[in-house]
Parts: structure tokens; sequence; C-alpha cells
């Protein structure tokens, strides 16, 4: 999933600083979801940083990582639906999404 190569550094995907700034301070995005294991690339999260991550959060905004069939949600016109439960003094927990077309 993390696709590390020889010396363990991950190689996968992530958002840009810019459409993170424009969807959190343009279009008021309260929420981000991704099939990527984290909002940074898998390069900045083997040198165990989060800039992404860490500037989305402390908007006050959530993600969701590693969902799964993003393929068969339409570009526009879909709601994401999340439903969890959060334990007490949680930093988190699987989600259960889906999306309505």
């Amino acid at each position: 999933m993390a696709n590390r190569s020889a010396d363990g550094v991950a190689h996968f995907p992530s958002w840009s600083a810019e459409v993170l700034h424009f969807l959190a301070e343009q279009r008021d995005v309260v929420a981000i979801g991704h099939d990527t294991p984290d909002t940074d690339p898998g390069l900045v999260v083997s040198r165990r940083e989060a800039p992404l991550e860490d500037y989305w959060l402390r908007q006050g905004k959530w993600q969701i990582e590693l969902l799964a069939n993003l393929e068969q949600v339409p570009e526009h016109g879909a709601i994401i639906i999340a439903a969890w439960p959060k334990p007490k003094d949680g930093s988190g927990f699987p989600a259960r999404c889906f999306a309505v077309v």
C-alpha cells in the first residue's frame, strides 16, 4: 500500500498545498478524503513529516484516509456520507463511508 522502495521510502501521491489552501480558504470545505494512507506524499511521510496534514487539521478540518472504491464515485454530483464512533480521548477510528449518487 505504501509502495516502499528497497530503502524503505514510501511512494504514493497526495494533495497539493495549493489545492488544500483553495479548498479551505476559498471553498470552506469541511472535510477531505483520499485512498492513499496520508494527506502528504509518501516521500514526505517517509521523512516523518506531515506539513499538508498539519495545515489541514489546524484549520479545524477533518479527513478520512484509505477510502476504497473511489473509482466508482463520479467526479461531481455525489455526496459522501461518513459515520463512525469516536472513542473518548481517541484520535480516530475506522469510518463507514458510502456515496449517494
